[in-house]
């Protein structure tokens, strides 16, 4: 089994932190517990590093982030980075929205499946890390192929230091800030999300970060 990780042992017990539930009963980190704790022994057992990214548990190997460990409102799950990449045998990898490119979830909602499951976890863990080992790239849609919102497109034009930042962004984070801007129906949404942000782009900083 590989090392334990002390950080993943904390998030364990008061949660990821991104919202007011941190560290209370109703964290969802708590709702699944049980099911986090059943996977992280499966990814320990599959020789991964463990750490905390993005803060949630992430496995890699060597240095490479192979899947995360991650609980929502209804259920927990295990996504893997690259994903799109496996062959899904078992037709159990899910894409969580349309504009996910690379990454798929298996999900769960009770620690029995997982054990049931535990071979066929493996046997998708040895394969994500075949697929790292081989050096498999994920194309990716080009930058110039998404739209930018009028509104965060308004705020370049009008503030350099904001343009010269967001520029500089690596394309991972310039797409997570595209999709969140735009995905708001209403103009006045687009616009309060541009500027609860701005200061985290000209930090350098990516949606997740």
């Amino acid at each position: 089994m590989s090392e334990i990780n002390p950080q993943v042992d904390l998030y364990l017990t008061t949660g990821c932190g991104r919202c007011s539930l941190w560290n209370t009963p109703e964290c969802k980190v708590h709702t699944w517990q049980e099911e986090l704790k059943a996977l992280r022994t499966i990814l320990l057992d599959g020789g991964l590093t463990e750490e905390l990214k993005w803060r949630v548990p992430c496995y890699t190997f060597e240095k490479n982030n192979i899947v995360l460990l991650s609980a929502f409102n209804d259920y927990c799950a295990l996504s893997f980075v690259k994903g799109v990449l496996l062959k899904d045998a078992n037709r159990i990898l899910i894409q969580q929205t349309e504009n996910t490119q690379a990454a798929r979830q298996i999900r769960f909602t009770n620690v029995q499946e997982i054990h049931e499951m535990e071979s066929i976890l493996k046997a998708y863990l040895d394969e994500a890390i075949e697929v790292e080992k081989s050096g498999l790239k994920v194309n990716y849609k080009k930058m110039a192929e998404f739209i930018i919102p009028e509104e965060l497109q308004r705020e370049l034009d009008e503030s350099p230091d904001l343009k010269t930042a967001f520029e500089a962004l690596t394309p991972g984070r310039q797409r997570g800030y595209l999709l969140y801007f735009s995905a708001p129906k209403q103009s006045k949404t687009r616009v309060s999300r541009v500027e609860k942000y701005r200061q985290k782009i000209l930090n350098g900083k990516g949606f997740n970060d």
